[in-house]
């Protein structure tokens, strides 16, 4: 059996909460900026999310909302332009810092970092957006900023297939240069799910995010509403090793690398 070497996330709703109050403010902005009434509201985004990918959530509005909206330019440069606008909204969102990462996650970076277990993203988000929210958290102490404790950040449009193909988990295995039996993935959707059981990560660990806490998340190993910190334990919901996991997490009163590391023995012992 492998030993656990990695820890892959994924960020919008994984590492932070950011779709309601984050990407979907920054599109209603973009389309402000381009005189259009369009207003995604918290229900209609919710839909929306399950199509991966903002410019492809865009042509996805267009085909099913605003069949008759007359383009005022080439689809492609239209879609593009809208996103690079919504882009720059939510970066300087994050560099506010108008929101932080979710509870437990810097708690459990800190913890893998000061173990030596390489650190990776793998994200349907452009570069911009990931890079964003990482410099804007402050890291107490000798660390260096964020960004810098992840071996490999890929995101955005540099695979031919978002999620939930598993394209952007294959890269980011082949980037790490480990097998997907040595690593855990921590995801928050359905697609995400799809995507990384795809690539072989069955040691996968959902935390369910405001949009996807109804979301089937079948094949996951754990599923749990976070990753809780001191008294404030997660709870755990469903997952294949739910049940072996549970006495850890009772025991540490959180999702912390003693829970990763048994979550990884149990996923990989049922391969």
């Amino acid at each position: 059996m492998s030993a656990l070497e990695a820890i892959i996330f994924d960020v919008d709703g994984t590492l932070a909460d950011t779709e309601r109050d984050g990407h979907r403010i920054a599109f209603n902005a973009a389309f402000a900026d381009a005189g259009l009434d369009w207003d995604w509201s918290v229900p209609l985004y919710g839909e929306l999310l399950r199509v991966t990918g903002g410019k492809e959530r865009i042509r996805a509005y267009l085909a099913e909302h605003r069949p008759d909206f007359v383009l005022p330019a080439p689809l492609d440069d239209f879609v593009r332009g809208l996103h690079q606008r919504k882009t720059e909204h939510y970066t300087e969102m994050m560099r506010q810092g108008a929101i932080g990462l979710r509870p437990g996650v810097l708690r459990l970076l800190r913890e893998a970092f000061d173990a030596g277990l390489q650190l990776a993203i793998a994200t349907t988000t452009t570069p911009e957006n990931v890079t964003a929210l990482l410099s804007a958290v402050q890291v107490p102490g000798r660390y260096p900023e964020l960004s810098r404790w992840f071996r490999v950040i890929a995101a955005g449009d540099v695979v031919p297939a978002k999620k939930p193909a598993p394209d952007i988990f294959a890269l980011a295995l082949a980037e790490l240069g480990l097998p997907a039996s040595a690593c855990v993935a921590v995801e928050d959707s359905d697609n995400g799910v799809r995507s990384a059981l795809g690539a072989g990560l069955d040691a996968l660990l959902v935390t369910v995010s405001s949009y996807t806490e109804a979301q089937d998340f079948s094949g996951a190993a754990l599923v749990a509403d976070g990753l809780g910190e001191p008294g404030a334990a997660p709870r755990l919901l469903a997952g294949g090793c739910a049940e072996a996991v549970a006495p850890v997490v009772a025991d540490r009163g959180l999702i912390d690398l003693a829970v990763l590391r048994e979550l990884h023995r149990c996923a990989c012992a049922g391969r």
